[in-house]
């Protein structure tokens, strides 16, 4: 009492408005802010850290798509309230899942069938996709716009377009690339439609023009994945500046301490892919993998495995899939498309077979072992038209059920989705985490998925912006998608 009194009898002789001024000061000191207004409140839910997997009860708010607080205890007095709260009491709050590897193809008979499969991502809670190359590149841009915009009900696309292959490349709409002008041409029309990244196949291309290719997009900046031609040597490709593998067959190629002998009689055409399997198989060396896990750790190099995808063609000659629960959501066009990999299967010898489902085998235990090293992974899918029964939404979740029944930690596995993906793409300063100022993608779980991956399926809500959808609306949109397929 004896400093306030003094405080106002120094200013008794100033005029009275600076009075007035240090009068509000002083009566203000203690005062809480005046509180916020927020569109959407969770309240009470277990949020997970996905960074480092710790768990803490909080309520997060969202404004305009954004997360705008996280906040622990009663935030009440914090803000006035929310137009939709949520009481997440025993839920788990996670960010929205990434597929990081999906195709939307097939040509223009096919459009409506893709455009289908959008409301089965969200349907499983995937919020933002990768889209690893195709044909629908014109239609892919249009719904990423509306989808944006708030028009169309569908995952964040990020997409890499038409892929980059060489002539008379296997998959349609594939652009050529033989040539360094071919290779700068190619990169601008990329540009142009814009693409996030640049992906190459390896049907028909050379291993000068992969090279050269990968080198050039590192030049423009331009984040660079796919598959390798077996001419090229693994490490050629990271010292290239590749940022991506897709699938485990070139991983396994890096692996191998024969791996320079094996591409010589790959580039002098002695042996063919699928040939070379076995070979690179039987000759994996631990201290060879180690220096390329090294590598590609040390040049920030992800790995996508697809292990789920590997394991429904493997088995193609055992399982029946004709009663899957996702099939009837599938357009007659995709289910049709299907047909080229099981009559590959049927038209195999035993031994192709078995040689395959050791492989797949094989393939897990790498995955394992590459990400124990701390090589970053990516859990992708690979869904889409032409790989059969591995249906887009669900196969997210048996994807990372994959990862942790060969081994990999529930968390690791889980950051190989949204965590690793905004990582890869550079988008972490918008997704990735649930952190105030992040867009505001989140999955609400019912269970608890660090202790059993397999409630990652079990969900709750999903909020993607300022679209809140519960259980129920989950279900009555997988319904929609089997009206319209």
């Amino acid at each position: 009492m004896k400093n306030n009194c003094f405080v106002f009898k120094s200013f008794l002789n100033q005029p009275i408005r600076l009075f007035l001024t240090v009068l509000g000061s002083l009566l203000f000191i203690g005062c809480p802010p005046l509180p916020e207004k927020s569109d959407i409140r969770i309240k009470n839910v277990n949020l997970i850290d996905i960074a480092t997997g710790e768990v803490e009860k909080r309520d997060i708010f969202i404004s305009e798509g954004r997360i705008t607080k996280i906040s622990g205890g009663d935030s009440t007095n914090v803000y006035r309230g929310a137009e939709v709260s949520i009481n997440a009491k025993g839920k788990y709050a996670l960010p929205g899942f990434w597929d990081n590897h999906v195709h939307f193809r097939g040509g223009d008979s096919l459009i409506s069938d893709n455009k289908n499969l959008l409301k089965l991502f969200i349907a499983n809670g995937i919020t933002t996709v990768r889209d690893a190359g195709g044909d629908l590149t014109p239609q892919i841009m249009e719904w990423k716009t509306a989808i944006e915009e708030g028009h169309l009900l569908g995952p964040t696309i990020f997409t890499s377009g038409p892929k980059l292959d060489g002539p008379n490349a296997t998959w349609a709409g594939s652009l050529v690339v033989e040539n360094e002008m071919d290779i700068a041409r190619a990169l601008d029309s990329l540009g142009r439609i814009p693409a996030d990244y640049v992906k190459l196949y390896d049907s028909r291309i050379s291993a000068e023009a992969y090279l050269k290719t990968i080198i050039e997009a590192e030049k423009r900046g331009i984040i660079s994945s796919g598959h390798m031609p077996f001419t090229v040597e693994l490490h050629d490709a990271i010292d290239a500046g590749i940022d991506g593998i897709e699938h485990l067959y070139y991983i396994m190629k890096g692996c191998s301490g024969n791996e320079a002998e094996i591409t010589e009689k790959l580039r002098k055409k002695e042996i063919g892919f699928w040939d070379a399997m076995p070979a690179l198989q039987t000759s994996y060396n631990d201290s060879v993998a180690a220096k390329t896990f090294a590598r590609m750790k040390a040049n920030r190099v992800y790995s996508i495995p697809t292990l789920h995808i590997g394991r429904i063609l493997s088995y193609l000659d055992e399982v029946d899939h004709s009663q899957d629960d996702y099939l009837k959501y599938m357009g007659s066009g995709i289910i049709k498309t299907y047909e080229g990999r099981i009559n590959r299967v049927k038209n195999s010898t035993p031994e192709a077979i078995q040689n395959r489902k050791e492989l797949d085998a094989f393939f897990g235990q790498l995955a394992k072992t590459m990400s124990d090293a701390g090589v970053s992974l990516l859990a992708g899918s690979d869904s889409g038209a032409f790989n059969s029964y591995t249906y887009p939404g669900i196969s997210l979740h048996n994807e990372l059920a994959a990862m942790v029944a060969v081994g990999i930690s529930p968390l690791k596995a889980l950051q190989n989705s949204a965590y690793n993906g905004a990582s890869f793409l550079k988008k972490d300063a918008d997704y990735g985490q649930l952190a105030e100022g992040k867009i505001a993608d989140i999955v609400l779980l019912n269970g608890n998925p660090l202790k059993d991956i397999t409630q990652t399926q079990n969900l709750s809500h999903v909020i993607k912006g300022n679209q809140v959808m519960n259980e129920k609306d989950l279900k009555a949109l997988l319904a929609s998608a089997l009206n319209q397929k």
